[in-house]
């Protein structure tokens, strides 16, 4: 089902990615590079729900800190592969946005 859903709906633009401070260009370089990395990791079985889930859940857990200025892009890319690992065996909850359309 990944082929089914593409990749640039998720990236981010420099004028998506809010204020940090000049360096807007850099974290949207990295999280972009962090979504192209998670998207190959990603099964080809994967719903679209579990990517509306975990893509953005990524964004969540990194802005607001530090991190995408402090840690390397190898770093961010490790660290982000373990969590959509950690999200895949515990389980997304799953809508069936066929009943929704319904």
């Amino acid at each position: 089902m990944k082929d089914a859903i593409s990749i640039h709906d998720y990236l981010f633009d420099v004028a998506d990615i809010g204020d940090w401070e000049g360096d807007e260009e850099l974290v949207t370089d990295k999280v972009n590079a962090v979504y192209h990395s998670v998207w190959q990791a990603l099964p080809d079985d994967i719903t679209a729900d579990q990517v509306e889930h975990l893509l953005p859940g990524i964004w969540d857990q990194l802005r607001g800190g530090t991190v995408l200025l402090e840690a390397d892009e190898d770093e961010l890319i490790d660290w982000a592969l373990a969590y959509v690992r950690q999200q895949l065996e515990e389980g997304i909850p799953q809508t069936d946005t066929a009943d929704e359309e319904e």
